[in-house]
């Protein structure tokens, strides 16, 4: 009895661990630095945050899809590759980094960073917060 007791206990605390960060999540975006002579503007909107196996997925409307790993302790990272950006001909390399609190509240710093015809052009970044909406569909 106390072995099966002992390996619930175990197996609820594993899930607390690594809990799911998968969500919709309403943001906002505050740009915090760029050098760009014409930087991209993000409205108010959502980002999908998904965990299928042991790939994350964050998906923000108008911009590459950013792929991580999972982590431990609501911990976010992922990065997209070089893709077309909302500027035409210009590519770009995102990427995210942060944290959903226990209360389902996302924080992350975004950066993106341009090129064109091979060329480094400029980089941007910003603060990117709000709260857990709903669950991330599944797929």
């Amino acid at each position: 009895m106390r072995t099966i007791t002992a390996v619930l206990v175990l197996l609820a605390l594993a899930g607390v661990a690594s809990a799911d960060v998968s969500g919709v999540y309403d943001v906002k975006f505050e740009e915090v630095s760029t050098n760009c002579q014409s930087p991209l503007k993000y409205p108010h909107g959502k980002i999908t945050v998904q965990v299928k196996g042991t790939t994350l997925i964050v998906d923000i409307d108008r911009t590459p899809r950013m792929h991580g790993v999972p982590a431990k302790n609501n911990k976010i990272s992922a990065k997209s590759k070089l893709s077309a950006t909302m500027v035409e001909g210009m590519l770009g390399v995102f990427s995210v980094a942060g944290k959903v609190t226990p209360e389902g509240q996302l924080s992350l710093v975004m950066v993106g960073e341009y090129s064109a015809a091979g060329k480094p052009l400029c980089t941007q970044s910003w603060n990117v917060i709000g709260p857990r909406g709903a669950a991330a569909p599944k797929k």
